[in-house]
């Protein structure tokens, strides 16, 4: 995937500046290694979050401390 995108990438600017190519292709090999490094970032991030969230709405639905109320709308007071 990360291949393909640097590829695409390198040649959108190859494309622009009608040049002899070596530019597109150092950016795509860039946005490569960058897309590489930070896609197992983002989706340990992401899953992070949804098991913190997770928890949280069992910890409050488990405790009766939903910070929402039956309307669909906020309590004043959760606690």
């Amino acid at each position: 995937m990360s291949n393909l995108l640097g590829a695409l990438i390198g040649a959108a600017i190859d494309r622009e500046d009608g040049d002899s190519g070596i530019k597109g292709a150092i950016i795509g090999t860039v946005a490569e290694s960058a897309i590489r490094t930070l896609a197992p970032i983002a989706a340990t991030w992401a899953l992070g979050w949804a098991v913190q969230y997770g928890m949280r709405k069992a910890w409050h639905a488990a405790t009766g401390a939903d910070p929402i109320n039956a309307e669909g709308g906020l309590r004043s007071n959760p606690a």
